[in-house]
C-alpha cells in the first residue's frame, strides 16, 4: 500500500539538471514557424538521498520550466527550504530558488511623498544552495569546481556532514538517474533511431518511465541487509516514506490517479 500519512517525503538533499532529447527532428533543423519538434528537455528534481523523482517537466529548456520544477519541488515537500540544493551554472535556478524561498527585505519609510519602494527579495536564512562548474577541453571535462551561491560555508559543512550520501557539493546522483531514464526510454538515447516523433507522445512516454521508476524500481543502492546474505529490495518511494513494497507495474498503471493542471 501507499503510505499516504507520511507526505511529504523525507526528502532533505535536491539535486536539478536537465536532460536533452528530440522530437521529430533535431533543433537546428526546425524552422522558428514549427511546434512540437525539436529540442524537447526533460527538467528534472531529484532526492539524491532516496533516489527519488520528485518533479519532472518537459519542454525547451526555458525558465518558465525550471519556474515550474522548483515550484513543484516546493509544493511536494512542504514548502520550506531543504537542507541542501544542487544544480549546474544554468542561471535560472538561483533566480527561481530566490523567488520560491526568499524573504521579502525590509523597506524603510523614507517619509517623502510617493509610491513606496518595492522590497526585493533575498535569500532566506536556511536557504542553501551551490553550484557545479565543469571545465571541459575537447568535449572532456578536465576541471570540476564548486560554487556556493546561498549560505555559508559553515553550512554547506554541516550539510554536507550529515548527507546520507554526499561528502562535497555534486550532480552526480541526477546524472546517474538520467542514464537510467535513457536505458528505460530508448526515445531518449543520443545516437539511435528510435527518437520520438510525436511531441505528445514523448512527453507521455517520459513521465511513465520518470514516475514508475518510483515506485516500481527497485534500487541496488537502497536495499536494505536483513540477515546475512538477505536483503529486503526498495523502491524509491519506499525509502522516501511514501511505499510499503514493490509495486507491480501493472498495479501502478491502475491505480486510480488524481488530474493535475500540467500547464
Amino acid at each position: 500500500m501507499t503510505n499516504w500519512s507520511h507526505f511529504p517525503p523525507n526528502t532533505a538533499e535536491v539535486q536539478f539538471d536537465e536532460k536533452w532529447a528530440f522530437v521529430y527532428k533535431k533543433q537546428k533543423h526546425c524552422t522558428a514557424s514549427e511546434e512540437g519538434v525539436g529540442d524537447c528537455w526533460d527538467h528534472v528534481a531529484y532526492d539524491a538521498e532516496n533516489r527519488l523523482v520528485l518533479e519532472t517537466v518537459p519542454g525547451k529548456r526555458s525558465r518558465k520550466r525550471v519556474r515550474q520544477a522548483v515550484q513543484g519541488v516546493k509544493r511536494r515537500t512542504g514548502g520550506k527550504p531543504l537542507r541542501l540544493f544542487t544544480t549546474d551554472e544554468f542561471s535560472a535556478y538561483k533566480e527561481e530558488l530566490l523567488d520560491a524561498y526568499g524573504v521579502a527585505e525590509p523597506v524603510e519609510p523614507t517619509g517623502k511623498p510617493g509610491r513606496p519602494r518595492i522590497p526585493r527579495k533575498v535569500p532566506s536564512p536556511d536557504l542553501l544552495y551551490a553550484t557545479v562548474h565543469k571545465t571541459r577541453k575537447n568535449g572532456k571535462v578536465i576541471k570540476v569546481e564548486t560554487r556556493l551561491q546561498f549560505g555559508t560555508e559553515a553550512m554547506l559543512k554541516a550539510a554536507l556532514a550529515v548527507s546520507a550520501v554526499s561528502r562535497e557539493v555534486n550532480t552526480a546522483f541526477i546524472e546517474r538517474e538520467n542514464g537510467t531514464d535513457r536505458l528505460k526510454n530508448s526515445r531518449k538515447v543520443r545516437k539511435t533511431y528510435c527518437f520520438s516523433k510525436d511531441w505528445d507522445v514523448h512527453v507521455c512516454s517520459g513521465y511513465f518511465t520518470l514516475y514508475s521508476y518510483n515506485y516500481c524500481w527497485p534500487v541496488r543502492t537502497l536495499r536494505q541487509e536483513m540477515a546475512p546474505g538477505r536483503y529486503k529490495e526498495r523502491t524509491p518511494a519506499m525509502a522516501a516514506g511514501l511505499a510499503t513494497h514493490v509495486w507491480p507495474l501493472r498495479k501502478w498503471l491502475t491505480f486510480p490517479a488524481r488530474a493535475t493542471n500540467l500547464n
